[in-house]
């Protein structure tokens, strides 16, 4: 079969795509692509295509529709690019999931533990796709692996700021992504790891830990391992993140996304039974301005108030001060001119500091702590929620929040994020 498109009618085109061939288009802004597969076989990362079924995306997706055997797919709706491609790596990555399924059958044979796959590169190589492209793979013979998303910029299990970790026990919606039922959330407080690496390292110790108790209790998940998302900062701070995700983790397997320097030093210093694969990138990989990744944290915050394409009606009430206990971590380091003489100063960047209602307050997400009272660990604590400050009454010593649920709260103990989000609803 020939690669070839041929126009429908004014509004759709039909593409008929050869074997192991790629079709590849963004969605322009403020419009929206209906696809269907009319005839053959293919799958947009890593999840299959119903014959006939209509999926639509919105203003803003990058979406690549591959087949292994050949396929015609019919496209509604105007495109800002849309090409076919022979030169994808997809047979590399499918090369990938077999080791990785290799890995598992022999950690069922051995009774020991299944892989545990860490995928790092520069911003914009593509490593959520390879992610949940993996996940799929192995869900489609029948494993049930762990999604572990340490980006706290871009991440897709929670809102931005945060770290978290999902069991995958079906492959992913083609429009809407993993099912996020009961996922395991741990709040940071800003899109950088950059703005507090000793907390971050300290979230990722704390989800590593919890996931091998999940392990322990969950025999499938544990031959089934994970597969670890990271933040695109490589350099610095950055790298030393990563080489702290790999050992808190114990990680098996490191796949470096087209950075060839990444892949060398990470085979300098990682020990040498951790296996460090180099592989490209996809040739549909493109960069995103810093203004569409603003975009995309605040819909994703967006999304998880109102619901995919405004599915859920969030609640919006007001709290009381007495109500509520406010908290933030970390404070600012004091000089040591300001010290007395032979006294170090303390480390605060893990600091739990008590926070007074103040008009600074608005529009802050503030995460819902798991914890009881101060004097559990609040910094560790896992969130049971978010919800945004819309407004702040000093008179009446009253929040109005936005929350996705009806009140009462959880929880008392609610803690700042830096990331702030307006309702224009």
């Amino acid at each position: 079969m020939a690669e070839t498109a041929m126009k429908s009618d004014e509004n759709s085109t039909e593409y008929q795509l050869a074997r192991d061939s790629e079709l590849r288009f963004e969605v322009e802004n403020n419009e929206e692509v209906e696809v269907q597969l009319k005839d053959g076989m293919a799958e947009i990362f890593g999840t299959e295509l119903t014959k006939n079924n209509t999926y639509k995306f919105t203003s803003g997706a990058k979406i690549a529709i591959f087949t292994w055997h050949g396929c015609t797919i019919r496209m509604t709706g105007q495109t800002e690019v849309a090409y076919v491609s022979k030169d994808t790596p997809m047979v590399t990555y499918l090369n990938s999931h077999a080791a990785l399924e290799q890995m598992r059958q022999q950690a069922e044979r051995e009774e020991s533990r299944g892989p545990r796959v860490m995928i790092v590169g520069p911003t914009d190589v593509g490593k959520s796709t390879l992610c949940r492209l993996l996940l799929n793979y192995a869900v489609r013979v029948g494993r049930r692996p762990t999604f572990v998303d340490l980006d706290v910029g871009q991440g897709v299990i929670s809102i931005p700021g945060t770290v978290g970790a999902l069991l995958v026990e079906r492959p992913a919606d083609v429009e809407e992504g993993f099912s996020l039922q009961a996922p395991l959330v741990c709040h940071f407080g800003s899109t950088s790891p950059g703005a507090n690496i000793k907390l971050y390292n300290l979230l990722v110790s704390k989800l590593a830990e919890i996931f091998n108790k999940r392990c322990k209790a969950n025999r499938r998940a544990e031959v089934s391992g994970c597969i670890i998302n990271t933040c695109g900062w490589v350099k610095g701070g950055g790298y030393q993140c990563i080489t702290h995700a790999a050992q808190a983790f114990e990680a098996d397997v490191i796949i470096v996304l087209d950075q060839e320097r990444l892949y060398n030093e990470l085979g300098r210093d990682i020990p040498k039974f951790v296996k460090v694969v180099l592989q490209p990138k996809s040739g549909g990989v493109v960069e995103r301005p810093q203004a569409f990744r603003r975009h995309c944290r605040d819909e994703k915050i967006r999304e998880y108030f109102y619901g995919f394409r405004n599915c859920f009606y969030p609640h919006s009430f007001d709290l009381k001060f007495a109500d509520v206990e406010l908290y933030k971590i970390g404070a600012p380091e004091v000089p040591n001119s300001c010290l007395p003489l032979g006294i170090t100063p303390e480390d605060n960047q893990t600091k739990l500091v008590p926070m007074n209602p103040s008009k600074e307050l608005l529009h802050h997400i503030m995460a819902i702590s798991s914890a009881n009272s101060e004097e559990d660990d609040i910094v560790t604590s896992t969130a049971l929620g978010f919800i945004v400050i819309t407004n702040v009454d000093m008179d009446k010593k009253s929040f109005t929040v936005l929350s996705p649920a009806p009140r009462p709260l959880p929880s008392r103990i609610l803690v700042l994020s830096d990331v702030r989000f307006m309702d224009l609803k």
